[in-house]
């Protein structure tokens, strides 16, 4: 079980990091917006933006995703839920949220669920 302490570091750092990305997330909005309205001159221009948009749009679906799980996390400490697995109930450890801070399983677990969708 975390500390009163160990939860309001992680929930420091998850909010900062929710920010980064809704900042980026809106960077990243206007830029698409601002491609499909420029006027395309040839198919060489065209090509360019379909792949700079593709690369955009994958980047842009990451961090949402990402976004999505930081909330989760989120809603998890206000909770009192955590650092505990949700699968096994233990407790996922400060090593590993420090990597992942919105980490929903213990590692034993992860490779549970990663070999499950595979």
């Amino acid at each position: 079980m975390l500390t009163q302490e160990e939860l309001s570091f992680f929930k420091t750092k998850l909010e900062e990091r929710r920010d980064k990305l809704k900042r980026n997330l809106n960077i990243a909005q206007d830029e698409i917006t601002g491609m499909m309205q420029n006027e395309l001159k040839d198919e060489g221009d065209l090509a360019s933006m379909y792949f700079d948009s593709s690369v955009d749009n994958a980047i842009f679906e990451r961090q949402l995703l990402e976004l999505a799980e930081i909330e989760v996390s989120l809603g998890k400490i206000s909770n009192n839920l955590y650092g505990i697995c949700e699968m096994c109930e233990a407790d996922i450890g400060i090593p590993r949220l420090k990597v992942k801070m919105f980490a929903r399983y213990c590692i034993v677990c992860r490779d549970i669920v990663e070999k499950e969708h595979r």
